[in-house]
């Protein structure tokens, strides 16, 4: 019986340790010889990198990078004249000096290629192929504020996705919603604020912009998303930035495997909120009656329930490109707004030259669709103001198998990294001035603006090229022009020229405007 006894425990040691030396060796493989032969396989095609550490990659050298960039004591001029929003990513600046155009680096284990060569950016920026899709990190790591939306999915799901969303962004449903109004009131009531405050002074204060342009652009999105639940909107919006804050500190840390699942102090706030907001949006689309709803989360709703989908596989469609439509239209709208003011503030001569243009064409007027055409001094600035601080200063993509993009035979499992913001300030492409504020460079269009119009990129590039684009651009146009009409500013000498990478590029300490009423 004894011996029975001990040849089962002999046999039961013996296969735990089969299963510990089996997950060591796959580990192991994963972790570490598997990103080893990638990282050989790219030096043999000459992508040379700064050497990674087992697990970590270049993570430690990022962070050690950014920290002394920001213990670094700045010394900008008052207003700015030089704006090089790529300063952010120090270590892209410096690896790019030692290693070129094309090189390699890893978060965690996950293993990047730096692309900025304009002949290959063009070739992934055209490509067709479903073959090189969006990271999978996206859905992994940043699942809590994507899930499996239209800016994480690949292939059939992301082709559903987007025919549903195409018609969601359509101008057709844009105004059976009233999108024009939505807008144009959410300005008016800015506007009004402004008025207010200034109301008990002399007609001039100091105002820090930043706020109201959130307050700005959550208002069209939570009563353009969900119409009458405009204040659920609200809601579930506030706790998505409150999500979105607290993933930005993690944003270098994706590629660390498990990481993501300890039950640190971040993610059980992280997955608090994720929670809170997946039952708020289904609360709402519970609680509607059916058709009576003229919103884009009725598109949504709609939309899946016409996909043959499960209803489990309904409810994560809505929940997660709820998400996705907030992530793309709030925060870049509202940073983009403060950073185009930040602009005029500094540039007076170009607030006067687009002020005068709103005032002929909209004499006296709201600005409608007509006059937002016709306003091409606003047009340029506005692109300008993108160029120099894109809405997603780095695009990246994933080779979903083995490929080849232009020379070089890309790995599965490899992502690409285009940094915008270099890009846009690259004095081969823009000239020797493309780190200062002049709009004219784009009177004749983007073609006329630079060497490579492919190099322009403020909403993406590609078939994932933002949906949202011209919605966006009216949002700005009919702010800027109500602004304008209505004030003139100037930066206030509390401003600290410092931009900071959080999930985009941000005024670190906000954009102070010293406003004076018309």
């Amino acid at each position: 019986m004894e011996g029975n006894i001990s040849l089962n425990v002999k046999i039961f040691m013996s296969i735990v340790l089969v299963f510990v030396l089996g997950l060591f060796m796959h580990l192991y493989s994963v972790l570490v010889i598997k990103p080893k032969k990638i990282r050989e396989m790219l030096r043999k095609q000459g992508i040379n990198g700064p050497p990674p550490k087992i697990l970590l990659g270049n993570i430690l050298e990022i962070k050690k990078s950014r920290n002394a960039a920001q213990k670094t004591p700045t010394n900008h001029p008052h207003p700015p004249v030089s704006h090089d929003s790529a300063a952010v990513f120090p270590f892209f600046q410096q690896w790019r000096k030692q290693y070129g155009q094309l090189f390699a680096f890893s978060l965690g284990n996950m293993q990047i290629i730096y692309v900025n060569d304009p002949d290959l950016v063009k070739e992934i920026s055209t490509g067709t192929s479903l073959d090189l899709g969006r990271p999978k990190y996206y859905q992994k790591e940043l699942s809590p504020l994507l899930g499996q939306g239209i800016l994480s999915s690949n292939g059939a799901i992301w082709a559903l996705q987007r025919k549903i969303m195409l018609l969601s962004y359509s101008w057709t449903r844009l105004r059976a919603i009233g999108m024009m109004n939505i807008i144009t009131e959410s300005a008016v009531s800015l506007i009004k604020s402004w008025k207010h405050e200034l109301s008990t002074g002399s007609g001039i204060g100091e105002i820090v912009v930043d706020e109201y342009m959130k307050r700005f652009s959550g208002d069209i999105i939570s009563r353009a998303c969900f119409g009458s639940s405009y204040s659920k909107g609200q809601e579930i919006f506030s706790k998505l930035g409150a999500l979105q804050e607290v993933m930005s500190k993690k944003t270098f840390f994706v590629g660390i495997p498990g990481l993501r699942y300890l039950p640190t102090k971040s993610n059980r706030e992280i997955w608090a909120l994720e929670k809170e907001i997946c039952e708020l949006i289904l609360k709402v689309v519970k609680e509607r009656k059916e058709g009576c709803e003229k919103d884009l989360l009725q598109v949504l709703v709609e939309g899946a329930r016409t996909s043959n989908l499960s209803q489990d596989a309904i409810d994560q469609f809505i929940v997660d490109n709820c998400r996705n439509i907030y992530l793309a239209g709030f925060e870049t709208s509202a940073v983009a707004a403060s950073w185009c003011l930040m602009l005029l503030a500094s540039n007076p001569e170009w607030q006067e030259r687009a002020r005068s243009e709103v005032l002929e064409v909209c004499d006296g007027h709201v600005p409608d669709t007509d006059m937002l055409r016709k306003m091409k001094q606003l047009n340029m600035v506005i692109q300008e103001t993108l160029r120099l601080y894109p809405p997603a200063p780095t695009l990246s993509r994933e080779a979903l198998t083995d490929m080849k993009i232009g020379n070089i035979h890309v790995p599965k499992g490899v992502n690409l990294w285009t940094m915008v913001a270099t890009f846009h300030t690259d004095t081969n492409i823009w000239g020797p001035d493309a780190l200062k504020f002049k709009p004219e460079r784009f009177e004749k269009g983007i073609a006329g603006a630079c060497k490579n119009p492919n190099s322009y990129m403020p909403f993406g590039f590609g078939q994932r090229v933002c949906l949202g684009q011209n919605l966006a651009m009216v949002e700005l146009k009919i702010l800027m022009a109500l602004i304008l009409s209505n004030f003139s500013f100037d930066l206030s000498p509390k401003y600290v020229h410092s931009p900071v990478m959080r999930m985009i590029i941000e005024p670190k300490d906000g954009v102070n405007l010293l406003i004076k009423q018309l």
